[in-house]
């Protein structure tokens, strides 16, 4: 039982963070070692990720039906390959590979070292920094209907960063995004639609190591953690696309200097082990 009312925390925990530019494995790995519940692992992780991939496939749906199925078209239809839709279907594809590849060849890494609390509280400091520059000096405005190859290559490799635990996938994208002249609501949007196949991709990919792997938890409460984390999450995403309409991203810049900076207090003085 308490096991199960952890998952809800910590559910609760990666609907509230997987899409605001905060990184939700960060406060998966900050919260549970602070509370003495020690480190989920990161399979346990990767797998409540697919509930907020799910609200990001529910809340996008017309999207992208449409971009898929324009895309899918273009294939044999030479009439659709100069469509919008179409080239975002190549853009979401090319620009998964970098964090694809990198997530495969560092897994180990990912699993193990990237973990440190050192570095996930240096990441928080510093990426909020770099979010905080890219969105004052943004020419701020271009529109998703701009994106060019460059530009998602650029993003989805910014998106790659994100294998770090306290650079934010989000953030990270979103932060790119603005350094190349997007508007907020363009550049969030195309951060999360550029999540989906890397997320689930991920989280598919780990579900093997659940009954024996890294995981401390175990299939019950890791079921529930994905469902709540699901469920929080769609209300964060329309939450959020509203907010960034009329407000900047200085708060979230300003949380995470201060989570950062308390993170790395907290470990130099012994609080938390790394």
């Amino acid at each position: 039982m308490w096991d199960l009312l952890k998952a809800v925390v910590l559910g609760t925990l990666q609907g509230l963070t997987e899409f605001l530019p905060i990184s939700s494995s960060a406060h998966l790995r900050i919260f549970p070692e602070l509370f003495g519940w020690g480190d989920p692992g990161a399979a346990f992780t990767a797998v409540i990720q697919i509930g907020t991939e799910l609200a990001v496939l529910l809340y996008f749906r017309k999207d992208l039906w449409r971009i898929g199925s324009t895309w899918v078209r273009s294939l044999f239809q030479p009439e659709y390959r100069g469509h919008l839709d179409s080239r975002l279907g190549w853009f979401i594809i090319i620009g998964s590979l970098p964090i694809v590849v990198l997530g495969i060849l560092l897994k180990d890494v990912i699993e193990g070292q990237f973990r440190n609390l050192w570095i996930i509280g240096t990441t928080l400091v510093v990426l909020g920094i770099i979010l905080g520059v890219a969105d004052r000096v943004s020419a701020d405005r271009k529109k998703i209907k701009n994106l060019t190859l460059r530009d998602a290559i650029l993003m989805g490799c910014a998106q790659a960063c994100a294998l770090v635990p306290g650079v934010s996938r989000s953030g990270a994208t979103i932060s790119m995004g603005r350094f190349l002249g997007y508007e907020r609501e363009a550049a969030t949007r195309y951060a999360f639609l550029l999540a989906v196949p890397a997320v689930v991709g991920a989280g598919l990919f780990e579900l093997r190591e659940i009954p024996n792997g890294d995981n401390a938890y175990g299939w019950g409460p890791t079921v529930v953690a994905t469902v709540v984390s699901f469920v929080v999450g769609y209300a964060a995403i329309a939450w959020l696309l509203r907010y960034i309409s009329t407000h900047s991203y200085t708060p979230f810049v300003l949380y995470r200097v201060v989570l950062g900076s308390a993170t790395l207090l907290l470990v130099a003085t012994g609080v938390l082990s790394p």
